[in-house]
């Protein structure tokens, strides 16, 4: 009679659990807000100026040379400036062989020109897809006396599906700082 009954259980429970249609989970997506864009002219003693992000950090040190820091983001921009000494092609040679030195590691390089023949800035905007140390680069010139660079870094793994939203939020940025960029 005990086994009679634990059949009858088993066959129960059996009946009821196959009931339900099992259905795959829907994907998941990650939401990510990331700050409005505001912009605040950048004022140095330096030959350029430009608008940067209100929600960044701006150090200037002594030989014009700035980082803008988003802590947010992790992430940070060095700027370079160089004044030019009848050495511009060199300047931009040089700008250009630190682009494409992670040609290595990258899936894509994509240059895109920027000219502003009123303001005399002719500039670059490198972007870099891939796992990478830095996704976006840019050079900016007045083709005379004056050549910027930057490069732009994260503080964590290079994982570039993971941070390509950053990456993206930061690129309008940078594209914002080359179009208000002017020199004195």
């Amino acid at each position: 009679m005990k086994n009679y009954s634990i059949v009858i259980i088993i066959i129960f429970a059996f009946l009821v659990s196959c009931d339900n249609e099992t259905l795959p989970k829907p994907k998941a997506f990650l939401k990510l807000e990331y700050p409005d864009y505001s912009y605040q002219k950048l004022n140095t003693s330096c030959s350029y100026n430009f608008e940067t992000s209100s929600n960044a950090i701006i150090s200037v040190k002594n030989n014009c040379w700035l980082t803008i820091q988003y802590p947010t983001l992790k992430a940070t921009i060095h700027i370079t400036y160089r004044p030019v000494n009848n050495n511009l092609q060199e300047i931009l040679k040089e700008v250009e062989k630190l682009t494409f030195e992670h040609t290595v590691k990258a899936d894509v390089i994509n240059a895109v020109p920027y000219e502003n023949f009123d303001k005399r800035v002719f500039a670059k905007l490198y972007t870099i897809e891939g796992n990478v140390a830095t996704n976006i680069q840019f050079r900016a010139t007045d083709s005379l006396k004056h050549v910027l660079s930057g490069a732009l870094y994260f503080y964590v793994k290079p994982n570039y599906d993971s941070i390509r939203p950053a990456i993206n939020y930061l690129e309008k940025d940078i594209i914002h700082l080359v179009e208000t960029l002017e020199w004195q």
